[in-house]
């Protein structure tokens, strides 16, 4: 018997070129019919072969349920399943890395379908094209959009259902549908009958899908807008939940995988000699560039791998260090203006005729994501077969890679998503999957394969390091007349998709929409690629503009004499969105009130269509910065759950805490130095300051909350620096700048 947790459990589990590989990445290898259940897919062994099958088959919507018995549940549509004992379950098809998801989108079609949330069970997607994010371009959980992405789907597929099922039991009783109402998982009527979804679903799933169902009005919602707890918190309280680490399966092997130090570099010479002769090992064999070694468990596996003589050839990075990469970045700066991404009025020439001109150059580091969960992926391939078990951002991008390491055609490999240990954007990379599958593929057996914290942090696709230029003119009565924005860094796009006809999105987010009405504005881009390969970071670019462009608007405001506040509000009059978060968020700080030793610095911004303004409160003391608190204001449009957005937003300032006072990877002969958490500094508990979070009311269309509250926090903090010193940080993190007890 497996040992794996029931997977049905309801406790387990914008830019145009940014698009374009997304959907590049979404349509690599072969195309799944929606709801086509392949055969030889399912796993062979294990528990979840069945679930994975079902949960194929539910992409189909409207396959009649009724043939295998009573309990068999009958499919309505891709996302919904109904059992004759009543018990619902949701197909989540967005991964759930602690962003709530696993509550949000079941709210959604709960909402409509008039179920209670907490008699529906979860079940993750499978790879299939009924799951495609609309907004990505392929299945993908990225971009702050799942409920953007669910908003009308979800909803839709809930009132679908319910017509459907409102219709089976009119037919049933043989009366007119209209006077039937849906209440709590059961259809009535007025006469006091009652019969329950369970006894319906069969019937109601044989029904052609209605067109045209009326979804509710806001005013109506019963379950959307209330602060529900989360469906997965009692399974993660209890440690029933299943992480990718977690997994189980009957025979499983684990592997344990030696890459090179330096980025890039290869494998010259093996001698496993020693390593082969140890306790429990079972195959030693070289994989793209690196040595994988199999055993029964996984500190043998690891002990082996200590054990092999390597010699590795450090390839063309074996030279590179921090300091180089930020010469070739300043070597691009100085070479040209770059590419335009915005250009309006003339910015040359207000430039040239103003009263006061400020230029400033910003640095940003490169960052490891570091997630609490390292890579790992279990796989189970057999002749004809693979499965893999693995926390992922990219489902069909996952069952593409194990598909080629595994020698088979993608429909063959099924992918069984499990809860992520964090994802920030790593687990849009599939790199690790592969050695597991390949591992597999040598015994013949289950295989984990689990990366060490040190392989992650030294193996990882870092944050795009950058550098941002930026000039201002100001006239002489401290009008903003010219604002221009040149940004040099790698592309994360380009990496992903190098077709993609503009791969520079990923750099300019947070800067192309430079909000602020000023008659002169232009965005440049120069895209340099450093040596290293870099990645897609939870808020992308816009933590890195956002720090360049809101900073200097205060260096503007300085220059100009007057209050950082008031010269934002006064270039807001067209952007009521911004204004309103802005005024709101100074209102709630007391700006301009500051307690006694302590100053306040303000931030802006727009990303993925939310509005959020933050005003962080300082204190120096003998040089040592403090945090006392961050206030957050956030119009997010239409929301589902306040709790789980309070809660993101709160994440999201403490993830941009651990960023922009102590975050930063170096380089050394091409190899990272940072290798765990004692180099790599993240916040602790007692350094976390008072966080306060309001949400404000509106009926705009929902927007991404997953990430925007990161990228305000290290130019509010200093822009209260500067406030508290007159001293300008520049460059991040704050503790290389000295601010910082080390």
């Amino acid at each position: 018997m497996s040992a794996r947790p029931d997977p049905e459990s309801s406790a387990s589990p914008q830019s145009f070129g940014r698009r374009e590989f997304l959907s590049a990445a979404g349509h690599a290898g072969g195309v799944l019919m929606i709801g086509l259940a392949v055969p030889g897919c399912a796993p062979k062994r294990g528990p979840a072969a069945s679930a994975n099958g079902a949960a194929a088959g539910a992409a189909a919507g409207g396959v009649a349920g009724s043939a295998a018995g009573a309990n068999s549940p009958a499919e309505l549509n891709a996302w919904l399943r109904i059992a004759g004992d009543d018990t619902i379950t949701v197909l989540v098809d967005r991964s759930e890395m602690g962003q709530g998801v696993y509550t949000a989108l079941p709210m959604l079609l709960a909402e409509e379908l008039e179920v209670p949330i907490d008699a529906i069970r979860i079940v993750a997607a499978p790879v299939g094209d009924a799951y495609v994010n609309v907004g990505n371009g392929g299945q993908v959980t990225g971009t702050s959009n799942s409920v953007q992405d669910a908003w009308d789907k979800l909803r839709l597929a809930g009132a679908q259902a319910r017509s459907m099922l409102v219709a089976a039991a009119a037919a049933e009783w043989n009366v007119d549908a209209a006077g039937l109402k849906a209440s709590s998982g059961a259809v009535l009527d007025t006469a006091g009958r009652r019969l329950t979804y369970g006894a319906l679903a069969a019937a109601a799933a044989r029904l052609p899908i209605p067109k045209n169902v009326r979804l509710k009005a806001p005013a109506e919602f019963t379950l959307i807008g209330r602060g529900l707890p989360r469906l997965d918190t009692p399974s993660k309280v209890d440690g029933s939940a299943e992480f990718g680490i977690d997994v189980k399966l009957p025979g499983m092997l684990f592997a344990a995988f030696a890459q090179a130090p330096t980025l890039g570099g290869k494998l010259r010479h093996l001698d496993a000699a020693a390593a082969v002769t140890l306790p429990g090992v079972h195959k030693v064999f070289e994989h793209s560039g690196g040595v994988v070694v199999v055993a029964d468990h996984y500190w043998q596996a690891l002990r082996a791998r200590d054990a092999l003589k390597i010699e590795w050839n450090a390839g063309d990075n074996a030279v590179l260090d921090t300091a180089a990469v930020r010469a070739q970045l300043h070597t691009a700066l100085a070479a040209g203006p770059g590419l335009s991404a915005r250009a309006e009025g003339d910015v040359a020439g207000a430039l040239a005729h103003a009263h006061k001109t400020l230029t400033a150059v910003y640095e940003l580091p490169l960052l490891a994501h570091a997630t609490m969960e390292p890579m790992n992926c279990t796989a189970d391939v057999t002749a004809d077969a693979c499965a893999i078990y693995v926390g992922t951002q990219v489902q069909k991008m996952a069952q593409v890679a194990a598909a080629r390491a595994a020698g088979l055609a993608p429909e063959r490999v099924s992918v069984h998503t499990t809860l992520l240990g964090g994802g920030f954007g790593r687990r849009l990379d599939v790199d690790f999957i592969p050695a597991a599958v390949a591992a597999s593929k040598a015994v013949m057996r289950p295989v984990k394969l689990l990366w060490t914290r040190e392989d992650d942090m030294t193996h990882d696709y870092y944050r795009p390091p950058a550098t941002l230029e930026m000039r201002g003119a100001l006239a002489a009565n401290g009008d903003l007349t010219a604002w221009q924005f040149h940004a040099v860094s790698p592309s994360i796009t380009a990496r992903f998709a190098p077709e993609a006809t503009d791969p520079f999105d990923s750099v300019l987010e947070g800067s192309a929409n430079y909000p602020y009405g000023v008659p002169n504005v232009g965005v440049n881009y120069t895209r340099r690629e450093v040596g290293i390969d870099v990645g897609y970071m939870r808020s992308v670019s816009h933590a890195i503009n956002c720090f360049g462009i809101e900073s200097f608007m205060d260096e503007l405001a300085a220059a100009a004499g007057k209050d950082p506040f008031a010269f934002r509000r006064d270039l807001l009059s067209a952007k009521p969105r911004h204004l309103r978060v802005l005024e709101a968020a100074a209102k709630r700080a007391g700006w301009g009130r500051a307690p006694h030793g302590r100053r306040h610095g303000i931030a802006l911004m727009e990303g993925y269509t939310t509005h959020i303004a933050q005003v962080a409160e300082i204190s120096v003391e003998h040089g040592v910065l403090k945090v006392h608190k961050i206030v957050c204001v956030v119009d997010c449009g239409q929301i589902v759950n306040p709790k789980i957005v309070a809660s993101q937003v709160e994440g999201g300032i403490v993830f941009g805490l651990s960023s922009a006072l102590w975050g930063a990877v170096t380089l050394a002969h091409g190899a990272i130095q940072e290798t765990n958490f004692n180099g790599y500094r993240v916040l602790r508990m007692s350094e976390l300051p008072e966080i306060d979070v309001e949400i404000l009311a509106s009926d705009a269309p929902p927007g991404g909350i997953g990430e925007p509250s990161v990228a305000l926090v290290a130019p509010a903090i200093g822009n209260a620096l500067f406030a508290a010193t007159g001293k300008r940080v520049r460059e991040l993190p704050f503790a290389a700048q000295g601010w910082l007890k080390v």
